[in-house]
């Protein structure tokens, strides 16, 4: 397969952060990059068949992922192997993939509407590794794989109630998880933990939030989420507020911001350095304030986080002062446009009052049932292609 060649085989190895001039790193990490080849390689007869008879299942003749067969380009043709083997972090996506993915996203939600569902993944599992709490996330991808016909096995304290309790290092827990499985989805509490799996393992590996660090699944529900809402991704402004410092969702989405034109972005929020030095290499005009209804009134986007409790440690005096600073309510809704949105990657506490729900434009429980879509069109684009 193409990733055993020796120019992608190199960009995987950057991508891992392992430098190509270094034979014995390289060695390994090939051999790495090999086997998740080949592993993917033997199922694709397998893949194909189930693809074939989908298609049955689903609405009309042959209609799974058809939009994407429009796509000009040939990396999105329709029974292709999906171009990425392991979904890590936002900035592994173009904007045509991004469309692409949409495409497929859409597919889905006429599948989860079907009453007979789909058995595209029949006969594949999935293994859920959460090392953090989670209710969405978790839910939302053994959701996804049951929809499309797949099989779940789970734990969702894995921290506390796994091997990792004895001294496991997670580079043998997904040694070993893999045996089992044909996907491994990963929240972890350490950043660049998922990167770290993917290294290890062969087969696809999914980021589901590794610490302070990224959650690109929930970036790509985002996206996806305002491109519904708003019916636009080029020339949006968007509000980022919250706390910032440690939101690994809201840095995942400006990140896929920064793939569309003319869009700015407003910071309510305490610093985020290292975000902003990204987003100004990428020409993506950003402005800090401390005004939330003066931003609010210019946004077509208001995206709200909750601050972090479980990110301060020990300084619970620095959590108190940040909790209950920005606050959407009707105030905040007075002076919004008739059109703009309020988002959440939830769970919420007090940050956004009960009243706002009932607002059209309260648009955050849309937000995240577009999670099992995009979660969908992710597991059936890394386990079957196009």
């Amino acid at each position: 397969m193409a990733a055993t060649s020796s120019s992608l085989s190199s960009c995987l190895l950057s991508d891992h952060g392992i430098a190509a001039g270094d034979p014995a790193k390289c060695y390994t990490a090939k051999q790495a990059v090999s086997a998740k080849s080949l592993s993917m390689s033997s199922r694709l007869r397998h893949s194909m068949e189930a693809s074939r008879l989908s298609s049955t299942t689903t609405r009309g003749p042959a209609r799974c992922c058809s939009a994407v067969e429009t796509k000009i380009s040939p990396l999105f043709t329709l029974g292709k192997k999906f171009h990425l083997d392991d979904v890590i972090e936002a900035q592994q996506f173009d904007r045509d993939t991004l469309n692409a993915i949409f495409e497929v996203a859409r597919e889905m939600e006429e599948i989860e509407m079907n009453p007979s569902g789909s058995q595209i993944l029949k006969g594949f599992i999935m293994a859920t590794l959460f090392y953090e709490p989670s209710t969405r996330t978790r839910l939302s991808f053994e959701c996804a794989m049951k929809r499309l016909g797949g099989e779940v096995l789970t734990t969702e304290n894995a921290r506390e109630f796994s091997s990792a309790a004895k001294g496991e290092t997670l580079e043998d827990t997904i040694r070993t998880v893999e045996g089992y499985s044909d996907i491994i989805v990963l929240r972890h509490f350490e950043s660049g933990a998922t990167r770290r799996a993917a290294a290890t393992a062969s087969i696809p590996v999914i980021n589901a939030g590794d610490g302070p660090g990224q959650h690109p699944t929930q970036a790509l529900l985002d996206i996806y989420t305002i491109d519904r809402e708003i019916g636009k991704l080029d020339g949006i402004k968007v509000a980022l507020v919250g706390d910032l410092a440690n939101g690994r969702t809201v840095r995942s989405l400006a990140y896929l911001l920064a793939k569309y034109k003319d869009v700015k972005i407003y910071f309510v929020s305490p610093e985020v350095v290292k975000m902003k030095d990204y987003l100004t290499s990428e020409g993506v005009e950003w402005e800090e304030s401390a005004d939330l209804i003066d931003v609010a009134s210019k946004c077509d986007v208001v995206y709200q986080t909750r601050i972090q409790k479980e990110r301060f440690g020990e300084r619970t005096d620095l959590y108190e002062e940040a909790r209950g600073k920005y606050i959407v309510d009707s105030d905040v809704l007075d002076v919004m446009q008739k059109h703009a949105v309020v988002m959440h990657p939830l769970p919420r506490l007090d940050e956004i009052t009960v009243d706002v729900d009932l607002d059209p434009r309260a648009a955050y429980f849309r937000q995240a049932k577009n999670g099992l879509y995009i979660r969908m069109a992710l597991l059936k684009l890394l386990l079957v292609g196009w």
